[in-house]
């Protein structure tokens, strides 16, 4: 018991350390402990950095089937919906940088906003995450619900955030001026709500931190999925497995549609393990749509072993 206890107060006092120049965050070891399943890149304060190609195969997707590959795999909670968007059909993807609001007190913004002043960091707290943003990151923020007085961001931040990351934002929050949102073209916001005040008594208190989406634990670096549907974040080290399936799961559809269709196969053939004469019949059938990319026979068998889709 001693020795579980040493460990959870050793966990909990470098979950919370203060980084010198401005929030809470975590230590660079700890966040690869917390996300120690990623065996890939990763940025230089420990982020696991999914591939930009990984990144653009999973805009792609449909979440639905995102949603079932990670549901298999016992991840069961990575859905949040009821968002209010600046475009319906804009989607966002990308790797999450996170960052974790608390309503104001006075001692602490004082003391948070001094050594962001001494670190050099302008403007109100909630600017201070967009100047970590990188190409394909997506600004994930917990602003606790709040919407009067919880505009994260109006279309200053907006143009800025989109200028550094080519991406959107997923706020459990509010944000302002949707019309000057609207201008940016390829930009949406997944939000709570939209308001025409000013952010207040509001002060950021962690950053690259675990967060709490809804029913979501976000962790920095998981892929973020927001469609019209809604938010699914994807551990980063199920990133490549969730996209694959999904892909494969896309041109199965096809596949099925068409061989229906021509009656060559039943529903029931399609939906149920395949038999090598489907098999073939499908790698032949890909070989003539190249959009869809390639598989091998090996890599369908493999897909086609596990399947619980």
């Amino acid at each position: 018991m001693k020795c579980k206890a040493a460990f959870l107060f050793a966990f909990v006092g470098s979950l919370f350390f203060i980084a010198p120049s401005f929030a809470q965050t975590i230590s660079k070891d700890e966040l690869i402990f917390l996300t120690s399943d990623w065996k890939g890149e990763r940025f230089a304060d420990g982020r696991p950095k999914i591939s930009d190609d990984l990144l653009k195969r999973a805009k792609s997707i449909g979440i639905d089937d995102a949603w079932t590959v990670l549901k298999n795999e016992g991840y069961t909670n990575q859905f949040e919906g009821n968002w209010k968007m600046v475009e319906n059909n804009v989607s966002v993807v990308g790797r999450a940088v996170t960052a974790m609001f608390m309503p104001t007190r006075p001692d602490i913004e004082k003391n948070i906003k001094a050594r962001g002043v001494t670190a050099g960091r302008k403007g109100n707290t909630n600017s201070w995450p967009i100047e970590t943003l990188t190409k394909g990151d997506v600004y994930v923020a917990d602003g606790f619900g709040k919407i009067a007085g919880g505009t994260l961001m109006g279309a200053t931040l907006g143009n800025a955030i989109f200028s550094k990351t080519g991406n959107g934002v997923v706020f459990n929050g509010a944000a302002r001026d949707i019309e000057g949102l609207q201008e940016i073209k390829g930009f949406n916001a997944f939000v709570r709500d939209f308001h025409p005040s000013f952010l207040e008594e509001m002060v950021l208190m962690g950053l690259n931190t675990p967060i709490r989406i809804g029913g979501v634990m976000v962790l920095p670096g998981d892929l973020v999925i927001a469609q019209r549907e809604g938010v699914l974040f994807v551990p980063a080290h199920l990133a490549e497995q969730v996209v694959s399936t999904a892909e494969f799961v896309t041109r199965k559809d096809q596949f099925g549609f068409e061989m229906v269709k021509s009656g060559k196969y039943t529903t029931g053939q399609i939906d149920s393990q395949w038999t090598d004469d489907i098999k073939t019949a499908f790698l032949k059938w890909l070989e003539q749509h190249p959009e869809l990319g390639k598989m091998t026979r090996a890599e369908l068998d493999k897909v086609m072993s596990k399947r619980t889709w």
